[in-house]
């Protein structure tokens, strides 16, 4: 066979393969914007993410050459990839908001715009508009407990306040608030010195102020009601206020698998829109003119619209949230036209809208976690295997819950495979028992828990629902014992380091080609889910982490534990150090054998493989006498302070004080290789990026 034969036969399998697939194709089209709205994310400077536009053009024209339905499909990707890429520069651009640039303390005088409870913190975080010169537009701050008199959205108010820019993460592979609060127009962020000051209370209320209200007044009657730790959990299913969750329950909550059923999302929209359309349906039957003359299937699904729509809105509109409202919407437009509406399609549509609008949702953990397990539920669903076996049909009692079980657990099954990777991303850990867990939780909160929420609140007015919070109280302190039990077991957290970038595209690449397409090529994605799997496994964390201000610095031994220079740390700097280690143990380094520690430094061996360097890190405010200083540098490869070492200070690899730890923020170092990573490197020239020019600033 000549090349060019062979080469004919290979254009036409692939374009047999395309028209075999054609249904599927649309499928990608909220995919490929997802990939041009990363490569706006991941690379580093305006040029790069200008050959990518140019790139994704180039593809489409080569479709165009191409011609017939791959073509097409090359045509629809590649434009579809630079409207992303240009869609996220565009974004980031357009919400460019003044940022403060050092920590000052200020009086704030300005208009609230958000309200948040933090119950489990015993604090209470505002949004700010500032009113005051030389202050960024926006402000977020944190309240010590909840204010009296409480302070309500629209109220003016006056406060003595400790600002600081938002915070880069602290170790790259950390949690970037930075660029969070880029998107959000937040230019510091900070905590009250006092009780605020009302100037002046709201004299009107706008529609969505009022919808705050409601949420706000809501969330603190069914929290009182109920009451306990189950409180918080009964008024976060109803307003999605996770703030009122106790700690400790949403942290069992999390180890168990079982953290999705506090974020209102389609089990929520669903019962809600299902509950809407059965009671007026039922309630308009009543009427025998009306249940022969008006269409009732239509009325209440319009009805469920409404109703989804008013839910949507009173638990605050969040990624998952909206996703399921906006597949309800499809749904039941899909039902009203005589269309078989729930499948993969109507989910790509709730996804490239959300997308169109606010692309940087893509790269949070929300957005992942609520689109992944829907479509591992869709796609299995749509599987000739389950239409087979797991379809409702003509049985015995004992057969049909049987058959119900099954499919819960194969169902529970697919959501936690299709999370895992997720999780251990961003979170660098996952629950292990989740799918069990789900078999017991999920009939819980969907019969149980949610119709004695929905009718609590239907009673509440009338001031009947006293025994129905009772038996409310119960199901969901059954919810929390169920999350603590799982939460126990042996084992019941994987924990991996931080996942390698090039890891998790792959995982993600290999899982979309199999949920996606419907042929027995889909089968290729299991060779890259297998090789990022496989590269996650055996990624290592890097054997020192030293945070943006140099305060802290954290050591990984062999075995996979963390020695914290500094064993006074907080909590968060712990759990972040430990996050990326991908661990639980962590301890003071005064413990560790070959440390040499005093109340101003420490001196130890670092490093994993056959090469060590010795480390020389301060852990005081005071000043070290040069006699002694000047040796310990000289003998020291790496030299880690929080100040600004003179120039004397001369150790034999690196020097990371204040002065070059604000040029390139925290860093992790691979002693093996030498490898240095920053946070500035991961941020790149992103606008939130550390020492950006271009980002508008504040003095």
């Amino acid at each position: 066979m000549s090349e060019r034969e062979w080469l004919k036969r290979c254009g036409g399998r692939i374009q047999d393969f395309f028209d075999a697939e054609a249904d599927q194709l649309p499928l990608w089209l909220p995919v490929w914007l997802g990939i041009g709205i990363v490569l706006w994310f991941v690379l580093p400077s305006p040029r790069a993410w200008q050959a990518a536009i140019l790139g994704m053009l180039a593809l489409a024209m080569l479709g165009l050459a191409i011609g017939e339905r791959g073509g097409r499909f090359l045509v629809m990707i590649g434009l579809t990839a630079a409207l992303g890429t240009s869609l996220s520069w565009f974004r980031a651009d357009y919400i460019a908001s003044p940022r403060l640039q050092r920590p000052v303390v200020a009086e704030v005088t300005g208009r609230i715009i958000t309200v948040e409870q933090l119950a489990s913190r015993q604090t209470t975080r505002l949004v700010i508009v500032s009113e005051t010169s030389g202050l960024p537009p926006r402000l977020r701050v944190t309240l010590a407990r909840n204010p009296e008199p409480a302070v309500r959205v629209g109220d003016r108010i006056r406060l003595r306040t400790r600002l600081m820019p938002p915070a880069p993460p602290v170790v790259p592979g950390a949690y970037d608030f930075s660029r969070i609060a880029w998107f959000q127009g937040l230019g510091a962020t900070g905590r009250a010195l006092a009780a605020p000051e009302i100037i002046s209370h709201r004299e009107s209320a706008n529609i969505l102020q009022w919808i705050d209200d409601v949420r706000a007044r809501l969330t603190v009657r069914v929290k009182t009601l109920v009451g306990g730790e189950e409180g918080g959990v009964a008024a976060t299913l109803v307003t999605g206020d996770q703030g009122a969750v106790e700690a400790d329950v949403a942290e069992a909550m999390r180890i168990s698998g079982l953290a999705h059923l506090l974020s209102i999302s389609g089990l929520h929209v669903a019962a809600m829109v299902g509950a809407a359309i059965f009671l007026l349906q039922r309630a308009l039957a009543l009427s025998m003119t009306l249940a022969i003359r008006w269409p009732l299937p239509l009325i209440g699904a319009a009805g469920g619209v409404l109703a989804g729509i008013a839910y949507t809105l009173l638990a605050g509109a969040n990624v998952p949230t909206l996703r399921a409202c906006l597949a309800a919407v499809l749904v039941l437009i899909g039902f009203s036209i005589g269309r078989d509406a729930l499948s993969l399609r109507v989910l790509a549509a709730a996804a490239f809208f959300i997308l169109l609008v606010w692309p940087e949702t893509l790269v949070g953990p929300s957005f992942q976690l609520s689109f992944a397990a829907v479509t591992a539920i869709i796609a299995l669903y749509e599987t000739d295997w389950a239409r087979r076996h797991l379809s409702r049909r003509e049985e015995g009692l004992f057969a049909r819950f049987g058959r119900a079980g099954a499919a819960l657990l194969l169902t529970g099954l697919a959501v936690e495979i299709a999370l895992a990777p997720i999780a251990l991303f961003h979170f660098n850990r996952f629950g292990l028992y989740g799918a069990l867990a789900n078999i017991v939780a999920i009939p819980l909160t969907t019969f149980v828990i949610m119709p004695l929420e929905a009718l609590a609140l239907l009673l509440d007015p009338m001031g009947l629902a006293g025994p129905v919070y009772a038996g409310l109280k119960a199901g969901i302190a059954l919810l929390i014992g169920l999350a603590r039990m799982v939460a126990g077991l042996p084992g019941a957290t994987a924990r991996l380091p931080t996942m390698p970038n090039v890891a998790f595209a792959a995982i993600v690449a290999g899982a979309l080609w199999l949920l996606l397409w419907r042929q027995r090529a889909r089968l290729l994605g299991l060779i890259p889910i297998a090789v990022g799997a496989l590269l996650a496994a055996l990624h290592d964390p890097p054997d020192l982490l030293i945070s943006g201000d140099g305060r802290h610095v954290a050591v990984v031994s062999a075995n996979g534990s963390v020695a914290l220079v500094r064993g006074k740390a907080g909590d968060f700097m712990r759990e972040t150090m430990g996050e990326i280690a991908g661990t639980e143990v962590v301890e003071p380094i005064d413990a560790k054998p070959n440390a040499r520690c005093g109340p101003d430094a420490c001196s130890l061996m670092v490093g994993r493989s056959t090469e060590r360097l010795r480390l020389l890190a301060t852990r005081s405010a005071d000043l070290i006498d040069r006699n002694a200083l000047e040796p310990a540098c000289a003998s020291a490869d790496i030299v880690v302070s929080d100040r600004r070492l003179p120039y004397w200070c001369r150790p034999r690899w690196l020097k990371a004080d204040r002065n070059l730890l604000s040029r390139t923020g925290g860093l992790t170092i691979d002693v093996g290789s030498r490898t240095i990573r920053s946070v500035k490197e991961m941020q790149g020239d992103h606008p939130w990026a550390i020492g950006m020019s271009s980002a508008p600033r504040v003095q």
